[in-house]
């Protein structure tokens, strides 16, 4: 990873991007939606944010109250799923609350060096899971335009959570034209319902790379 700092290899990677999804604490454990090993990649995550030319995190950033909260729907428990306008949504716990200790990333991040955060699922009314594009599949990030703005062909993703988050971002950043790989060993999935093995699947069939 030494030799990946160096100025010449960054400059012949010019036009590629790492993008670093929902390292937060809420998404570690003792958090509240705790992703199980999900501090255990954060030396991975950090030995590619300082191998790259190009850094972008995600921050889930919930209003108090976000309708994909379970508390928000009477009668409902996390994990059941309730019918959105824009679709089926899943019920999480209370997480990443705006401005709250959750929503922070990592202490152990090294993140400061990070061009852009994305924060995301900040609408009362809409989820946001993908880097690029709000659950509804139509209302966008900024994300994509941000990259072509910089000219960034290529996207490398890690982080939590891979069966989400990481991967509905690979599979919209494939859709929008992005050369797109995933780094596995720097991820954590939840695998809820099978959904691990489901999204892996997805993401390999759609083009995405899983290293």
């Amino acid at each position: 990873m030494a030799d990946a700092a160096r100025p010449d290899l960054r400059e012949a990677m010019a036009d590629e991007a790492l993008i670093v999804i929902d390292m937060q604490n809420d998404f570690c454990p003792g958090g509240a939606l705790a992703v199980e090993g999900g501090d255990e990649i954060v030396p991975a995550v950090n030995r590619l944010i300082d191998a790259s030319p190009h850094v972008v995190l995600t921050q889930d950033w919930h209003p108090a109250g976000h309708s994909s909260f379970a508390s928000t729907h009477p009668g409902k428990a996390p994990f059941q799923t309730v019918a959105m306008p824009y679709g089926e949504q899943t019920l999480w716990p209370e997480h990443c609350v705006q401005g709250s200790a959750g929503a922070d990333f990592h202490p152990s991040l090294r993140w400061t060096s990070a061009e852009l955060v994305i924060r995301k699922g900040f609408r009362r009314e809409i989820d946001s899971y993908s880097a690029f594009f709000e659950n509804d599949h139509r209302t966008p990030t900024g994300l994509a335009g941000y990259l072509r703005e910089r000219g960034i062909r290529s996207v490398t993703l890690c982080g939590l959570a891979t069966d989400f988050c990481v991967a509905f971002s690979a599979l919209d950043a494939v859709a929008k034209g992005f050369s797109t790989s995933v780094v596995l060993g720097a991820c954590r999935g939840i695998d809820l319902n099978g959904s691990l093995a489901a999204m892996t699947l997805r993401m390999r069939d759609a083009g995405v790379r899983l290293i």
